[in-house]
């Protein structure tokens, strides 16, 4: 999503044809920017920022992120670099932070358990 909430800017569009070209990776991944306060307090990391976009340094990882709206209240990075770069022992932090468009439930569901039957209504036309 670009800065403007609910509208696609070119870089968006730019991405997601990569990603519905065979690039998944690069599908990105939201979270509340609170999820580094936790770093902030930690004499161990560094954080810094540009108006657009940011870095945590750590003592064995470094993280690069986008900041996304005017209140600076989302991140943003890659799925590969999630699931690449932020240490195992970290990822239940930052899950915990994780920010989602609303999703049904049952297909999330349905993605998670392959072949499972879910039952929410008749099926019909739409």
């Amino acid at each position: 999503m670009s800065s403007e909430a609910g509208s696609v800017c070119q870089q968006d569009v730019l991405v997601y044809r990569r990603v519905l070209a065979g690039t998944p990776s690069l599908a990105q991944v939201w979270f509340s920017a609170s999820v580094l306060d936790k770093y902030r307090q930690s004499s161990g990391y560094k954080l810094v920022r540009a108006n657009t976009v940011g870095r945590l340094r750590g003592p064995q990882w470094t993280l690069d992120f986008g900041i996304a709206g005017e209140s600076d209240s989302l991140i943003h990075l890659s799925a590969q670099d999630a699931s690449e770069r932020i240490p195992e022992g970290e990822r239940d932090h930052w899950a915990a932070h994780v920010q989602l468009l609303p999703t049904s439930a049952n297909f999330v569901m349905m993605q998670l358990t392959r072949g499972a039957c879910i039952d929410d209504g008749d099926v019909r036309s739409w």
